[in-house]
């Protein structure tokens, strides 16, 4: 571990950039900057974002789950890719980070980062950088304007939940079906009955189990703090999913973020079905990357509880796709526009399109009793 500035009055300062990527934040560091040690690095980035208080009032946490993340970088140990990324999200108020799922916003801004970091060469219009997704073991390509052999933040692409337009970062991910079950549909089938609710287990990059909200007393189209409020619905989703756990290979689930529960209803702006996504206690403000990407995977699927929203667009199942097809996912605060290309195993490979900017970069300060 190395540090760029003196010890100051009992804190220890850390490389820190604080980046927006897509609808989430998080705090960015150099694998090389952090301690070796598992059991060490987490201590120390916990204090630096101020867990276990909820409010993280002493750290730089945003005190939401959206807002409460980490992305550790470092050069790729793979042949096949540029640069690692480890996702931490920190359970708020429980003073643990979980490792387990990826995330598919703070992605967006992993091949910015490794490239004004150093990490990776910039080209002269576009830069390619190859990201081994250490969490699932995913793979995803990352196309970053760099005109003049820099990044551009800059540009003219806007996306639901973000107030201002940034430069387009296009993800093109592969490898990712069953990732972390072991399988696209990881119970074996399109159609399970859990707790007496027909739900669709499933993981293309991100282990997600869908709900028709009917089916379990609400309408979809509640807002999050609504949801939030939710003491019943909210009960019977959790116990769902400590069942569906188990049944994807995920082991027991009580503490952790994964699998991801989403409620799904009828569109009303104009998308192919809309969403609402527990994270996974907390009704999600918008939908992470990688949960729409299972999401839209599971509409395009016939045999799935989405079958009575797809009906109007006629869909035969992924394996019959004859080219790229998109999938508006409607959110809270917008909509996701997931585009599947069909693919000879019948899982479908995902692309789609994110923001990402840094908002400061500098040191963040941990008490010396939490840096070794």
């Amino acid at each position: 571990m190395t540090h760029h500035a003196a010890t100051v009055s009992g804190l220890v300062p850390i490389p820190c950039v604080w980046m927006r990527g897509g609808t989430s934040k998080a705090a960015f560091f150099l694998a090389r900057d952090l301690p070796a040690d598992p059991d060490a690095r987490d201590r120390l980035l916990l204090a630096a974002l101020g867990s276990p208080d909820a409010r993280q009032i002493d750290g730089i946490g945003g005190g939401t789950p959206l807002t409460t993340k980490i992305a550790i970088v470092s050069p790729a140990t793979d042949a096949g890719a540029d640069v690692d990324y480890r996702f931490g999200q920190l359970v708020i108020g429980a003073g643990r980070i979980d490792y387990a799922p990826t995330c598919g916003n703070i992605l967006a801004g992993v091949g910015p980062f490794a490239i004004d970091r150093g990490l990776v060469p910039a080209e002269d219009g576009e830069s390619v950088v190859r990201i081994r997704m250490v969490n699932t073991g995913g793979l995803c390509a990352a196309v970053v304007r760099t005109p003049g052999r820099r990044v551009s933040y800059a540009g003219d692409l806007r996306i639901s939940g973000v107030p201002t337009p940034g430069a387009p970062i296009e993800l093109r991910f592969r490898d990712i079906a069953g990732s972390s079950c072991g399988a696209l549909y990881p119970t074996g089938n399109r159609l399970d009955r859990i707790e007496g609710v027909p739900v669709t287990c499933i993981d293309n990059g991100m282990p997600v189990v869908l709900i028709r909200a009917e089916d379990v007393g609400a309408t979809g189209y509640e807002t999050p703090a609504e949801l939030n409020a939710a003491t019943a619905v909210k009960a019977r989703v959790e116990a769902i999913r400590l069942a569906a756990g188990p049944l994807m290979g995920l082991g027991p689930v009580a503490g952790k973020v994964v699998p991801k529960m989403t409620l799904v209803s009828a569109p009303r702006d104009g998308g192919d079905l809309n969403t609402r996504s527990f994270i996974p206690h907390t009704c999600h403000d918008a939908i992470g990357v990688l949960g729409a990407a299972s999401v839209a995977t599971a509409f395009a699927d016939a045999g799935t509880v989405c079958a009575p929203l797809a009906a109007a667009r006629a869909r035969d199942g992924l394996t019959a796709m004859a080219g790229p097809q998109d999938v508006s996912v409607e959110h809270p605060t917008g909509e996701f526009t997931i585009r599947l290309s069909g693919g000879p195993d019948g899982a479908p490979a995902v692309a789609l399109l994110r923001t990402a900017r840094p908002l400061f970069e500098g040191h963040v300060l941990v008490p010396s009793s939490a840096a070794p």
